[in-house]
C-alpha cells in the first residue's frame, strides 16, 4: 500500500497514462458533472470520490493519486475548517497538487486559501472550460487562478481600505475568532450581549465581511488569531 511521503504515492513524480484524480464535493450531481468533464477533456481518471473532508483523507490514504480537486466548504467543517482541511492535506501530502473550487467571494478568504499552498483556485461560477486548464496546469506544478478569482483579487487591490476598527471592536473580533461565543465575550468584558453583538457586526461591516467564514479568513491573514 502506498504510504504518506512515498515518492510513488500521492503527488509522486510518476504519472500513469491518465492523470489520477481524487474528487471531493458534497454534491453528488456536481461530482458527476466534474468527473465527466475531467475524463472526457483532461486525460484524467477519477480514482476516488469523497463527500466530506474525512472521506477525502480516507481516499488519499487508500488510493494512489496525482492530484486532488476539492470543494472548499463541505459538511463536517465550518468556514474555518476549510482552511484547516487544506493545511492538513498540505502537511500530510506536501507534493500533491491541489485545485480548489469555491463560492467564497471575499478576497481575504481567497488569499487565505492560496496561502495554504494550493496550485489552482476557481470560483464555481467560472466557465467549465477553465477547470481542465487548471487541472492540467496544477498537474505540472504550475499555478492557476480562475477568471472570477482574478477579478475579485484585482478589484480588492485597488479598493480603499475599510474604516479603521475601534479598540473595542478589535478586542471583540480577537476574542470571537479565538473561540469564545458572543455571550462568553459579554461576560468576560462585562458588557451586554446586545452590545457585543453590535460591535461584532459593526466591525464586520467596516471590513466588508459577510459571514463568520470570511471573518476567520480575515483573522488568519491579519494576525488576529493567536
Amino acid at each position: 500500500m502506498i504510504r504518506d511521503g512515498d515518492p510513488e504515492g500521492p503527488g509522486g513524480p510518476h504519472f500513469m497514462n491518465r492523470l489520477r484524480v481524487i474528487l471531493a464535493d458534497d454534491h453528488p450531481v456536481v461530482r458527476s458533472g466534474v468527473r465527466l468533464l475531467l475524463e472526457r477533456d483532461a486525460a484524467a481518471s477519477v480514482v476516488a470520490e469523497a463527500g466530506t473532508p474525512e472521506a477525502l483523507f480516507e481516499a488519499l490514504a487508500r488510493e494512489p493519486a496525482d492530484l486532488v480537486l476539492t470543494d472548499f466548504s463541505m459538511p463536517g467543517g465550518s468556514a474555518a475548517d476549510g482552511l484547516s482541511m487544506l493545511a492538513r492535506l498540505r502537511q500530510r501530502w506536501p507534493q500533491l497538487p491541489v485545485v480548489v473550487l469555491t463560492m467564497a467571494g471575499n478576497p481575504a478568504v481567497l488569499r487565505a486559501i492560496l496561502a495554504t499552498g494550493v496550485h489552482g483556485l476557481l470560483d464555481k461560477s467560472d466557465a467549465l472550460a477553465e477547470l481542465t486548464v487548471a487541472v492540467n496546469a496544477a498537474a505540472h506544478r504550475r499555478g492557476y487562478l480562475g477568471a472570477g478569482v482574478r477579478r475579485i483579487l484585482q478589484a480588492s487591490a485597488t479598493e480603499e481600505p475599510g474604516r479603521a476598527l475601534s479598540r473595542r471592536e478589535t478586542e471583540v473580533l480577537r476574542l470571537f475568532v479565538s473561540g469564545l461565543t458572543v455571550s462568553q465575550i459579554a461576560r468576560r468584558l462585562n458588557r451586554s450581549v446586545k452590545t457585543i453583538s453590535h460591535q461584532k457586526m459593526g466591525a464586520m461591516a467596516k471590513l466588508g465581511l459577510h459571514s463568520d467564514l470570511e471573518l476567520y479568513a480575515y483573522a488568519r491573514e491579519h494576525g488576529l488569531l493567536s
